[in-house]
């Protein structure tokens, strides 16, 4: 094999975490990328659009299932590559049938996804990173410093997961599925990974792969200003905002990067962001938190904040965490602030909470994962690209 096909393969997986044999992971690589690698092992580049159906429509999960492909062809894309998922360190199923898994990379760190199956969908909230950039106040997710962003294989490969759990593969034709829905809404702030986000969902919308809709995909962000235009240009899925405050003051001290980029400027955003209209709307997510944000001057004030915005609230009652110094406000507190949002033509649907008993409700997500310090992480670094050259080069 010639040595600048060497080098694109390694190329491929620059952004990827090697399986602990060495071998490099082919989930979160699309078409061309397949197409490439195929290429880069002496086949024709058709190959690729052969992985990438068996690998995202069919959910193979070893080489050998891939019946079209000759049996050479097999053999060296086991000996190089792998198929695998993520390791499940650990399944929880709460008593309201809300599943969680946490998943464990191959290099030890990990991140939760959730499953919250209802009568009409079945929605999985997904991470971006392992912890958060942000420090959120009344955020589990958020007392864990970031540690990395995610990759897009670990990003698809939490969907994956899932359709493997539900028996979901190959990819039903007819929309008969359980899961139907995704929602960015677990670790991390997905518009501070959004390169790895953004092709992760190009992958998953994929009507050859796994084939969700943009329309059935919401990236929750905290309010990365810079990034929602590009979001809504580049990916064009529906948008919710973590708001939860009416003013300056209150968002600033519950949600620091508010003085980053503050009220005024978010809702410019949110006026301006590509696609919004009545029939598209955006979603903005509000935690009740007792005598914070609760009051009906707060439900006023949010009135006036989002009046010529094409919108919608979901209003969430606090999951509380071990150490959260915050209390969730009281049912008729926050019935009295849906009548006030209601007067004004704002939809604002109370939110069930799912999973509470597992810890897998909105803002409680949370691993032991930690940040390698920067000497860790250089020779962590180093014997990755060692590894990856030695295996490459076999």
């Amino acid at each position: 094999m010639p040595d600048n096909d060497l080098h694109d393969l390694t190329e491929l997986a620059a952004n990827s975490t090697l399986s602990a044999d060495g071998r490099l992971p082919l989930i979160g690589l699309d078409k061309s990328e397949l197409a490439a690698l195929a290429v880069g092992i002496g086949e024709k580049p058709y190959r690729g659009t052969q992985l990438f159906h068996w690998i995202y429509s069919r959910g193979a999960r070893n080489f050998e299932d891939m019946t079209d492909i000759s049996k050479e062809c097999r053999a060296q894309l086991a000996e190089k590559f792998t198929l695998e998922r993520p390791v499940i360190d650990q399944e929880q199923v709460s008593e309201d049938g809300t599943r969680k898994w946490l998943h464990a990379f191959s290099d030890g760190q990990k991140a939760e996804a959730v499953l919250i199956p209802e009568d009409d969908r079945g929605t999985l909230c997904v991470s971006s990173q392992v912890g958060c950039t942000l420090t959120c106040r009344f955020c589990h997710t958020g007392t864990q410093r970031l540690v990395r962003n995610l990759t897009p294989g670990e990003i698809v490969a939490q969907v994956m997961v899932a359709r493997d759990a539900l028996g979901e593969w190959p990819t039903p034709k007819d929309g008969s599925r359980a899961l139907t829905n995704i929602v960015l809404m677990g670790m991390g702030e997905p518009l501070y990974n959004f390169e790895a986000v953004k092709k992760a969902m190009q992958i998953v919308m994929a009507s050859d792969g796994i084939s969700i809709s943009r329309h059935r995909i919401t990236l929750s962000t905290s309010g990365v200003v810079p990034e929602i235009e590009r979001c809504g240009e580049e990916l064009r899925v529906k948008l919710a905002i973590s708001l939860h405050g009416a003013t300056d003051e209150i968002r600033s001290k519950i949600m620091p990067i508010n003085k980053k980029y503050p009220l005024r400027e978010l809702m410019e955003a949110c006026r301006t962001y590509p696609g919004v209209s009545n029939a598209r709307r955006i979603t903005f997510e509000y935690v009740m938190l007792k005598d914070i944000n609760d009051s009906e001057a707060d439900a006023r004030a949010l009135v006036d904040l989002v009046k010529d915005v094409h919108c919608k609230f979901n209003l969430i009652p606090f999951n509380p965490w071990p150490g959260t110094p915050y209390e969730c406000s009281s049912r008729k507190t926050i019935e009295r602030f849906q009548d006030i949002l209601a007067s004004a033509s704002i939809t604002c649907p109370i939110r069930t909470p799912r999973g509470r008993d597992i810890l897998a409700a909105c803002g409680q997500l949370k691993t032991d994962s930690e940040k390698l310090s920067a000497k860790e992480r250089r020779v962590q670094a180093e014997q990755a690209w060692a590894d990856k050259e030695a295996r490459v080069a076999l």
